[in-house]
């Protein structure tokens, strides 16, 4: 399998894996309405990007390095990472109900 299709499955995968954490989290701690499930997600994805990015910049990639995983124009597709992160939370408190 060649870099990118690695890439490609990687995401997918984490995508799975971060769906049935996030699934147990609202179901153990649901959110009161749909507005706080949208602010959870909110601050998720603004505490992944500080750690993606602010980790990624103390190992001494550029910016330009961790954005490009972001050009979705090329097949990466991390991208979907921080938008599943974001609209999880809403998605299983409306499933919830």
């Amino acid at each position: 399998m060649g870099d990118l299709a690695a890439h490609q499955v990687s995401t997918v995968s984490l995508i799975l894996l971060f769906g049935l954490y996030i699934f147990f989290i609202i179901k153990k701690f649901p959110p009161r309405s749909g507005r706080h499930a949208f602010y959870i997600g909110a601050f998720w994805l603004v505490l992944t990007l500080l750690f993606e990015f602010g980790f990624g910049l103390a190992r001494g990639n550029g910016l330009s390095h961790l954005l490009s995983e972001y050009n979705i124009l090329e097949g990466r597709v991390w991208i979907l990472i921080p938008v599943w992160i974001t609209i999880a939370p809403y998605f299983f408190y409306r499933i919830k109900r």
